[in-house]
């Protein structure tokens, strides 16, 4: 059997390149999401009526449940937040 070396966990996880850098987009807009509401030290039910969002969404938010959110649905919650994001797109070496 092989070593075979990943970048990340989800080139390792993924079936294509695209899915993976789907997917670390996701989980890092999750964490800085996560974080918003830790540092700010929101309540669900308060960080909810600041997404736009419902409770439980929010709940599977900080459980890390990143299958049933895309990134649309990040990304606004993001803006909501009052979160700057930006985008780094870089060539590949």
């Amino acid at each position: 059997m092989t070593k075979k070396k990943f970048n990340s966990v989800w080139d390792a996880i993924e079936d294509t390149p695209e899915a993976a850098e789907n997917m670390k987009l996701r989980s890092i807009l999750m964490t800085a999401l996560q974080n918003h509401i830790s540092r700010a030290d929101l309540s669900q039910a308060n960080a909810a009526k600041l997404f736009g969002v419902t409770q439980p969404r929010i709940s599977d938010l900080m459980r890390g449940k990143i299958s049933l959110f895309g990134l649309d649905a990040l990304v606004n919650m993001a803006a909501a937040a009052d979160l700057k994001i930006e985008l780094r797109i870089l060539e590949k070496t």
